[in-house]
């Protein structure tokens, strides 16, 4: 699987558990927690996949403006990484704050996943072609897996 199809995955997936989590009422405590501790596990392991490998290819195949892109997505997933998920992670899941932050970060998320649907994927095809893209996607599989079983050894 080439790296742009492994990532629309994992879009997809993420804003379908971002929908499950998002119509939750305050009553659905355990299950908010769990839905909000798969976001972090799923948005940790993406982030990290875009960050090591496909961000630094566009930034190294590119200019000026593939800079200005890498360097936007890298601050949208601090946003949400060092920003966002903490302060989600330390509100009570029962509550209506709760309701609040979960709205805001995935309205963040849906907002970077467009962008790089329409902007960055598009420009990574052009400057990286089908066999650097398929190469990449290789190597986030291997590295997916490292990731995931790191989580579940921690």
């Amino acid at each position: 699987m080439n790296a742009i199809e492994l990532l629309i995955q994992d879009h997809q997936l993420v804003k379908k558990l971002l929908e499950e989590l998002s119509s939750t009422t305050e009553r659905a405590v355990k299950k908010r927690a769990e839905l909000l501790d798969r976001i972090k596990q799923e948005v940790s392991i993406h982030t990290a996949l875009e960050e090591e490998i496909l961000y630094p290819a566009i930034k190294q195949a590119g200019g000026k403006e593939e800079a200005k892109m890498y360097y936007e997505a890298k601050e949208e997933h601090r946003t949400v990484d060092s920003l966002v998920l903490p302060d989600l992670l330390h509100t009570e899941t029962g509550t209506v704050e709760f309701a609040g932050r979960v709205k805001v970060m995935k309205e963040l998320l849906e907002h970077h996943i467009e962008e790089e649907e329409s902007e960055l994927f598009p420009t990574a095809r052009k400057l990286l072609g089908k066999q650097q893209l398929e190469e990449l996607g290789q190597a986030m599989e291997v590295q997916k897996k490292l990731l995931k079983s790191e989580q579940r050894a921690a």
